[in-house]
């Protein structure tokens, strides 16, 4: 489990921190996803996480460590795949070879698989791999660690079509009940089957975090040629023929939600959704 308590962090001491007494709680055997706009502080919090930046105050558990640490224990249980990376002048076979062996339940056998779905050969070296291929090499890597957290930043930018496709695939097939995923996405289509529970920033605040069971119980979704003018309209952006429209489920009936609206809903008018979640 990872537990964030009253965190606090900002890059220069003199400014406003970016997250101010944050919490958060995320449990094993999810495909969390991770939206927000552009300084909402996603990256910001998947390093926190990760270990790779160390709060000002307050506290990171992930599976009871401290990340700041950076205990074999914990190194061994996390892998993170961020959107801007080096990779050494390695052929993907020695990069196996060598840093394979820290993760204690590294499956070669799936390794073998995913590269062979991506199309990738274990003697082709790193640096010769366009941008979209050495995303697909982490990928496989970090799939085939089975660690108990696996940290996505953006990790369908540079996949073409086809690579998303099978990014999902293998992803879906890669999870369990002890193990969790964490992707920060702006392509919320492209994860859109895949990603929940959902969790939304902005400007470093915790503004929306439910299971899609739970937003489908709560939430309605619908096309209508007229906007609605009643109280249990959330958001509204017009079309052709009309209007897509938000708004709160009165009549229990679960419809399907798209991410991408619902996001536009949480971040224009969070004090209805909260109205909503918090009944």
């Amino acid at each position: 489990m990872i537990k964030v308590e009253q965190l606090s962090f900002g890059y220069k001491r003199k400014q406003a921190p970016l997250f101010n007494q944050f919490d958060l709680s995320l449990s094993l055997g999810n495909i969390y996803g991770l939206l927000g706009q552009n300084g909402a502080g996603k990256s910001t919090l998947l390093k926190l996480l990760a270990g790779l930046l160390v709060p000002r105050k307050g506290h990171i558990y992930v599976g009871g460590l401290t990340p700041k640490a950076r205990a074999p224990q914990f190194l061994r249980e996390v892998y993170l795949v961020t959107e801007e990376f080096y990779l050494p002048p390695f052929s993907i076979q020695k990069f196996v070879a060598l840093y394979s062996p820290f993760y204690p339940r590294f499956s070669h056998e799936a390794l073998s698989n995913y590269l062979q779905e991506f199309g990738l050969q274990p003697n082709q070296k790193l640096t010769g791999l366009s941008y979209g291929q050495k995303k697909k090499f982490l990928l496989s890597f970090g799939l085939a660690t089975d660690c108990q957290w696996l940290i996505l930043d953006e990790p369908t930018n540079g996949l073409d079509i086809p690579a998303k496709s099978q990014f999902r695939q293998v992803l879906a097939s890669a999870i369990h009940d002890q193990r969790s995923f964490v992707i920060s996405t702006h392509q919320i289509r492209d994860m859109e089957a895949l990603i929940d529970p959902i969790i939304i920033l902005e400007q470093g605040k915790l503004v929306f975090h439910q299971s899609y069971e739970c937003m489908a119980q709560k939430l309605t979704m619908s096309k209508q040629k007229n906007l609605p003018s009643d109280d249990h309209l959330i958001y509204a952006e017009s079309g052709l023929g009309g209007y897509t429209v938000v708004q709160e489920n009165t009549t229990q009936a679960e419809t399907n939600l798209s991410l991408e609206l619902l996001f536009k809903a949480v971040i224009n008018n969070q004090e209805k959704i909260n109205q909503i979640f918090n009944k």
